[in-house]
């Protein structure tokens, strides 16, 4: 089968490590035996997990965390694989997408925008600081993107906003789609017979694959599995975001805007006195916010706060039991579910958040330097651990994949945080040595970089290099013996299914100490302030001037970012693109297409950009991409670890820097012809003991050097190649 789908594939030739990831996931398909696979990049892991999931007796669901990988499977792999495997199996697959109710259009919400109350929908912004009115011009064009809408409506047979081109903005969006808790469903709503959402479920219970996305996968766990078809077999690819996602889709929070909203939405089916207590309830929750500093609340709500919650509790559960059931008889049906609902997630949210469970984190968002911008109070699990292995592994065997999964050369960290037993305690210190962690052997930094570029004369040939002694003696081993015994009997009580999990490396077809030099600027004072210091801006000149441009930076703020590009722009005739100064997919058309050019940005850059050949060959990262102290879950998970007596720093805060930055390291070789340096301007990387070393194990085996002149003397003869 693998075979058949490599030969389609133009140019396409068998990989050890695509190979053997195939294997083991037809081996989990036959045991049930739930499998973390990492996957390097170029690996070819879709074909890999593709292939074999076709020989299953059912539908399989591969789900994704990009819009990106989504469009890749279903424009490209599928119907590529497809066409190869009919002859063999003697009849053609079939595949479908499967994304929430809130991609589609809605016909019944289309039929009804126009009669919206304006504050309501042209005029309404939930959101949005400062009161949340648009003005006319605004709202004139919103409209014209509303009748824009109509006239596809007659033309798709999908429904899918994907596919409306050119698009329109989430505001107009929102008037036209129903959110999964505002359906009424197909029985009670008179456009159900032509539901482009429930013909899209319809089309994946037929299919052999569905491809879907972790924000549904999460959503249809916390449902109860009744969204996304039953299934056999779930690859979960991207795998390293799917935690993250579920806790996105567990949280909550409060607006303002949003109850002023909701007050506004069911004001016809209440009595007066019961919308006023609505409206009452948002304002004590606008004064709360304000009187509120931003961040988490480490112990119970503030009072204002709490009067807030207790007045929309009871507001909302006096409403919801004013309005009654939807009926089938009600002359709306449709807005009055709408009403209800959005009550509904307001009184529960407001309960959750006057629990205070240990289980849950709390906190207030608010604009930085306290401006108009938006208010939110917002309400998460502490750990989704517990939600996962109770709903991701039932029924169903789970291969997860990513290229970083293996954290300092440990799937430990990742298996924990996806509900499976790992053979660690929570709270050990995972920077710690592991008798099954990957050696990393580091080329000394006095020996001669592996060329980045072509053997200078004089200097030894390329098998004598130290890159090639790095690649026999230090590479990884065998990957079919590293870490592909069973980790553990994960257990239907938590811990993540009876038929227990392995791992697998299959390591990457690049290789990467020839390719890539990695070098950590450890003569630099260690990052203190935020933005940019100016032994690091004198560092990152002399960087891109020896290579010419061709830089990718990744910044761990805004701040620096902006600090980085003026500086360059001042002392430079390069051309600086900035992501935040035009739409992304500009910049990064620009950067691929201007050879000299360099982008500069900050988290989102990390993942999204692939740029393979020589329009990237350095990519710079400024600092190491710790949580910050203020972000809310991570500073809480730490603290959690910490009470218990572990370190939260080391367990918490290390796994995310080590999953950021290999996502971050990972974007400067995307193909065999790759060459190029990553340059690293924090010196932590290098000197700080116990997580230095397990964040370099995190990264792909480039060649490894401290020595700046080494980095420039490689750029230099890129720059000249």
């Amino acid at each position: 089968m693998l075979a058949a789908a490599v030969g389609a594939v133009p140019g396409g030739n068998a990989r050890p490590g695509q190979q053997q990831m195939a294997t083991a996931i037809e081996e989990s398909i036959l045991s049930g035996e739930h499998l973390l696979v990492q996957a390097g990049t170029g690996t070819g892991k879709s074909l890999a997990y593709l292939a074999p999931a076709l020989t299953v007796d059912g539908p399989v669901v591969v789900s994704t965390a990009t819009l990106a990988l989504q469009s890749q499977l279903v424009d490209h792999d599928l119907p590529r694989l497809a066409d190869a495997v009919t002859p063999v199996l003697g009849q053609r697959p079939t595949f479908a997408v499967l994304k929430g109710r809130h991609h589609y259009l809605c016909l019944a919400r289309l039929e009804n925008s126009t009669e919206d109350e304006p504050e309501d929908a042209l005029f309404d912004t939930p959101g949005r600081g400062g009161g949340g009115t648009k003005w006319l011009g605004e709202a004139g064009r919103l409209g014209k993107q509303i009748e824009r809408i109509r006239d596809w409506a007659m033309e798709t047979g999908t429904g899918d906003r994907d596919e409306l081109d050119p698009g329109v903005d989430d505001q107009a969006w929102r008037l036209v789609s129903m959110p999964a808790r505002e359906c009424v469903g197909a029985a009670r709503c008179p456009y159900g017979t032509e539901c482009f959402a429930e013909a899209s479920r319809a089309r994946a219970r037929e299919a052999d694959v569905v491809v879907t996305n972790h924000s549904l996968l999460a959503v249809d766990m916390l449902a109860g599995r009744h969204i996304v078809p039953p299934h056999k077999l779930l690859v979960i690819d991207e795998a390293h975001e799917l935690a993250d996602r579920v806790s996105s889709a567990a949280q909550a929070e409060l607006i303002p805007e949003l109850i002023d909203r909701a007050a506004r939405r069911s004001r016809p089916l209440l009595t007066p006195e019961l919308a006023e207590s609505l409206v009452a309830a948002g304002d004590s929750l606008a004064v709360g916010l304000a009187e509120a500093p931003a961040g988490r609340i480490t112990g119970e709500l503030p009072a204002p706060l709490r009067e807030a919650c207790t007045l929309l509790d009871a507001a909302t559960r006096a409403a919801l039991e004013k309005i009654g059931d939807v009926k089938a008889d009600d002359p709306d049906p449709v807005r009055k579910q709408q009403a209800k609902a959005v009550l509904d997630d307001l009184s529960k949210t407001a309960q959750r958040l006057l629990e205070e469970a240990d289980h849950d984190v709390a906190w207030v968002e608010k604009p930085d330097g306290g401006g108009a911008g938006r208010r939110a109070l917002v309400v998460a699990p502490l750990s989704v651990a517990g939600t996962l292995a109770t709903h991701l592994y039932e029924d169903r065997t789970v291969v997860a994949t990513s290229a970083t999964l293996a954290l300092g050369g440990r799937f430990d960290t990742v298996a924990r945080a996806l509900g499976l037993a790992a053979p660690a305690d929570p709270g050990v210190d995972p920077t710690r040595p592991h008798p099954r962690a990957a050696a990393l052997r580091t080329v000394r930094p006095d020996a001669a970089p592996p060329g980045a570029g072509a053997a200078r004369a004089g200097q030894p040939s390329a098998e004598d290099q130290p890159g090639a002694a790095h690649r026999d003696t230090a590479s990884k081993p065998d990957p079919s013996k590293v870490d592909s015994s069973k980790a553990g009997s994960a257990k239907a009580d938590g811990s993540g299914g009876d038929a227990g999990w392995r791992s697998l490396d299959v390591g990457s077809p690049f290789d990467y100490p020839r390719q890539g030099i990695l070098y950590v600027a450890a003569h630099l004072p260690r990052p203190s302030a935020s933005g940019l210091p100016a032994a690091a801006g004198e560092e990152l000149l002399g960087l891109v001037g020896a290579l010419g441009g061709r830089t990718l930076g990744l910044f761990s703020s805004r701040r620096a970012a902006l600090q980085a590009a003026e500086l360059l722009r001042a002392r430079t005739d390069l051309p600086i693109l900035l992501q935040g100064e035009e739409a992304l997919p500009l910049l990064v058309r620009r950067f691929r297409q201007e050879r000299a050019s360099c982008l500069f940005g900050v988290m989102s850059l990390w993942q999204g950009v692939d740029v393979p050949g020589d329009s990237c060959q350095l990519v710079v990262i400024d600092r190491l991409p710790f949580p910050r102290p203020d972000e809310p879950l991570a500073a809480a998970r730490a603290a959690a670890v910490d009470a218990s007596g572990g370190s939260g720093f080391a367990s918490v805060s290390v796994p995310i820097a080590a999953v950021r930055l290999a996502q971050g390291v990972g974007r400067l070789i995307r193909s065999t012809g790759d060459k190029g340096v990553v340059a690293v301007l924090d010196s932590r990387l290098e000197t700080a003991r116990g997580y230095g070393a397990f964040l370099r194990k995190s990264l792909p085996p480039f060649w490894y050097t401290t020595r700046p002149e080494v980095a420039r003397g490689a750029l230099e003869r890129l720059g000249k190649s």
